[in-house]
């Protein structure tokens, strides 16, 4: 189990590794994931040498981007990426989140670089996949592109609560049936 470090938990390497044990400690989580490329790589060496694994995230930063557009269309967003991606690597993280990045660039980084990737809208090139299970089962009103929903439990969850709704207001429940 990866937990985010939340962001501003790990503007310093001193302040990353603080809450980074304080993480691990209170979920007994495997490692922590960080989001970002060279600006994060001190921070991630200290990690690694303090034992606490870090899996990376390049691509869409969820936590600090101000806009959800997927990365590697513009040549100075590949050449980022695959820096930034030999970086981490270079700086000891076991694997590195690729999120809503261009499919060529997703399969080029996974093949110049030997820690896995995990693809999060970055097509089928990459190591692993990953999907949040709030998108995964329709909790999310949001329709992203790469997001398969693959139940719709948020209308399942709205017609239960208006099915309650219209029976306790017609006084059809509760009945006999569930009370004592």
């Amino acid at each position: 189990m990866i937990v985010d470090m939340p962001h501003n938990t790990y503007r310093t390497p001193k302040e990353a590794l603080k809450n980074a044990k304080q993480i691990m400690k209170k979920t007994k989580c495997d490692g922590v994931k960080l989001e970002g490329g060279k600006k994060i790589c001190e921070t991630i060496k200290n990690l690694v040498k303090n034992n606490i694994p870090v899996m990376g995230h390049l691509g869409l930063l969820p936590q600090s981007d101000k806009t959800f557009k997927f990365k590697g269309k513009k040549k100075f967003e590949r050449d980022r990426i695959i820096k930034d991606s030999k970086l981490l690597e270079k700086a000891g993280v076991f694997s590195i989140v690729l999120e809503c990045v261009e499919t060529s660039l997703a399969k080029f980084v996974t093949q110049n670089i030997t820690v896995p990737t995990i693809g999060i809208g970055a097509s089928k090139y990459c190591d692993g996949q990953i999907l949040v299970f709030d998108d995964l089962i329709g909790l999310n009103p949001m329709n992203y592109k790469f997001v398969k929903k693959y139940v719709n439990i948020r209308k399942d969850i709205s017609k239960a609560v208006s099915d309650y709704s219209k029976e306790v207001r017609k006084i059809k429940f509760p009945n006999k049936k569930n009370s004592f």
